[in-house]
């Protein structure tokens, strides 16, 4: 999917306005918070926070490590 998008006065800001077809790809409503990330041919903007994704990585390591430790406090 191309589509260009013109940047717009709103307010005493800048911004553009996304089309439904383009919500409804991201999967986003009004209010919802998108995430701007940095890439080398551009930007990429994405409903995943990517320090989130991060500390879940982290987290899964943690118990994989603690793995019977963590089983044991369970019970």
């Amino acid at each position: 999917m191309v589509t260009s998008l013109k940047v717009t006065g709103i307010g005493n800001s800048v911004g553009v306005i996304l089309p439904k077809e383009v919500l409804a790809k991201l999967g986003v409503e009004k209010g919802d918070t998108l995430h701007v990330i940095d890439q080398p041919d551009g930007v990429r903007l994405t409903t995943s926070d990517p320090d989130f994704d991060v500390q879940v990585a982290e987290a899964r390591r943690m118990m994989k490590k603690w793995r019977n430790v963590l089983r044991e406090l369970a019970k």
